[in-house]
């Protein structure tokens, strides 16, 4: 088992955590990831943008001009793709853009993601978080202690004081142990997790 330090919101180390290798020291599968954070995206879109057809585009059932004789090049409608008004070429259509991962895969690409931030030192325990009052200057003096501009804040239960004080930090996003994905543990290149956090996601995922 890996161990790493635990820090207080000054910033000051005040003890040792021991991190579980099932978890947090799994080889990192950087194909999962990627998979991962492809149908996370792609889960994301609506799917609901829409345009017409040549065959669906209103008006233009008569000729415009005589198949021969006029000099002009041969035309059938005026909502054919070339004219101004026309329907779209392959217009795109509402569609589900889903794209479905197993549980197995889920999992072992959280861990991995986890595990790569634990390799590159980025995973900064806290033995607590808590504010009294909602202050974004408070939090940011936290992130300055603890040297770090760029966060995911994962907590172990909701603080509403917390979250509303992160929320206007731009680069940092707060996150309760069961809406931690692979997407913001890569984009918030640091990970910020209180003690009582680390606990909660080794009984879940180990």
């Amino acid at each position: 088992m890996s161990k790493v330090s635990v820090y207080n919101m000054e910033g000051n180390q005040v003890g040792e955590i021991e991190l579980n290798d099932a978890v947090f020291g799994v080889e990192i599968n950087e194909h999962l990831m990627h998979k991962a954070v492809v149908s996370q995206l792609a889960n994301k879109r609506q799917g609901t943008q829409s345009a017409k057809t040549r065959s669906e585009v209103r008006g233009g059932g008569r000729k415009p001009w005589r198949q021969k004789g006029t000099g002009h090049a041969r035309q059938g409608s005026t909502r054919a793709p070339q004219w101004t008004g026309g329907g779209v070429v392959f217009a795109p259509k509402p569609r589900d853009y889903s794209i479905k991962l197993n549980k197995k895969e889920k999992r072992a690409a959280l861990k991995s993601a986890m595990a790569s931030r634990v390799a590159e030192n980025k995973f900064i325990v806290l033995d607590e978080l808590k504010l009294d009052e909602i202050k974004t200057k408070k939090f940011q003096t936290v992130l300055q202690n603890l040297k770090v501009n760029k966060a995911l804040v994962v907590m172990g239960e909701k603080n509403d004081n917390v979250i509303l004080s992160a929320r206007n930090i731009p680069g940092v996003h707060t996150a309760l142990v069961n809406t931690i994905n692979v997407y913001d543990i890569l984009k918030y290149n640091t990970m910020i997790v209180t003690k009582e956090a680390v606990l909660a996601i080794e009984e879940v995922y180990a």
